[in-house]
């Protein structure tokens, strides 16, 4: 049982959670303290916080419980990930007129056959900047075992902080399964990868942005980087160890670091861009704040109408990267690996899988085979 208020922030217990005997204000708790351990979540964090505060108030745990939920997450990716589900299960407690933490199976179950049908939240077309309407696709597969199982690890740790107990109502929902090897995300071939890097370096609509837009994509894709590791990198994370120029990364998938060797192409492109700047994010915006996710996913689809390429988001360079390299005649998939910062080998070999599945498919030898066989006959 908790019984102070402090326990409250640092174990993360609501006064609404059933046996709780904290009853005051967590605001007036913080308060108290010399320094309000707030400060230290991240942006995304804050942004939640906020959010829940001004829909249930200060008396409510859940904004404190959720946003620590979420910074006690290891990976800035998970975070955000999570935050994203979590957001579309509030919605739906709140739009049932049921609190989150007081969610029970039935309604658990109910989310979920929700997110089956549910249009999802898309930007209004000819609307004012970040108006957004609910007439998008239902959620895919990804996203719906994603909600869930962001709405299942908040109860998961509820348990962990409450004396008493938590029984999560998502134990015995079932989540959509999502094969590991199968992904929707179309791939490029190493000649359209040129054709990319070429359209961003020469013909991207605003040419102030070129030499970023070339650089960025050039380190993404022979670093075999993850978009948030990349915009989280600063000018000061540049450096050289043992002949090789290097860039240190800080939040690698799981809160890891790991130096990366930038290739001399990419290296050449960095430094073009930033024009003997040497503090700062790596790749920032104009004003020098720090460029997000979503200005890249904005630059990479632009790019891709562009080249008269598919469309898709700043994870398929990861893919193509692997994919690419894997196929060389060298290619060694244990070195390949530590590249990809994939602590499982069978991670990075459903790459490769992916490109013998379409280029290697049997198919190709038959319909030949076939093909000549009937030219023969006709004649």
């Amino acid at each position: 049982m908790l019984t102070s208020d402090q326990d409250v922030l640092e174990s993360g217990e609501s006064p609404d959670m059933p046996g709780s005997k904290v009853a005051r204000s967590p605001r007036a708790t913080l308060a108290t303290f010399r320094h309000d351990p707030r400060d230290l979540w991240p942006e995304h964090v804050r942004k939640l916080y906020d959010h829940l505060l001004a829909l249930y108030g200060e008396e409510d745990m859940l904004p404190t419980l959720a946003a620590s939920w979420i910074a006690h997450q290891r990976s800035v990716n998970t975070q955000k990930s999570y935050a994203r589900g979590f957001h579309a299960f509030e919605e739906f407690a709140r739009d049932h007129g049921t609190h989150p933490m007081a969610v029970k199976f039935g309604l658990a179950d109910t989310f979920r056959m929700y997110l089956e049908t549910t249009p999802t939240w898309v930007p209004v077309k000819g609307g004012r900047r970040g108006e957004m309407a609910r007439t998008g696709k239902p959620y895919s597969d990804a996203s719906r075992k994603n909600a869930l199982s962001a709405a299942s690890s908040f109860f998961v740790y509820l348990d962990k902080v409450s004396d008493d107990g938590v029984k999560n109502p998502f134990d015995a929902v079932q989540r959509p399964y999502v094969d590991p090897d199968y992904s929707s995300t179309p791939g490029y071939t190493e000649a359209e990868w040129a054709r990319f890097l070429a359209v961003a370096r020469d013909e991207h609509r605003v040419a102030a942005y070129r030499k970023r837009a070339y650089a960025l994509l050039l380190v993404l894709y022979t670093c075999c980087l993850r978009i948030d590791s990349l915009l989280n990198a600063r000018v000061e994370d540049l450096g050289y160890d043992r002949g090789h120029r290097v860039l240190l990364l800080e939040k690698m998938k799981g809160g890891g670091r790991k130096k990366k060797p930038i290739p001399p192409v990419a290296w050449d492109a960095l430094q073009e861009y930033l024009d003997g700047r040497t503090d700062g994010w790596l790749f920032c915006t104009a004003t020098g704040g720090q460029l997000d996710e979503p200005a890249v996913w904005r630059l990479l689809q632009s790019l891709a109408r562009r080249a008269g390429l598919p469309l898709r988001g700043p994870h398929g360079t990861k893919v193509d990267a692997i994919t690419h390299a894997l196929s060389r005649p060298d290619a060694r998939p244990d070195k390949i690996q530590r590249w990809a910062d994939h602590k499982d080998s069978r991670t990075t070999q459903r790459y490769n899988q992916r490109k013998e599945l379409l280029d290697d498919s049997p198919g190709y030898g038959l319909g030949a085979d076939v093909a000549g066989t009937l030219d023969h006959g006709t004649t």
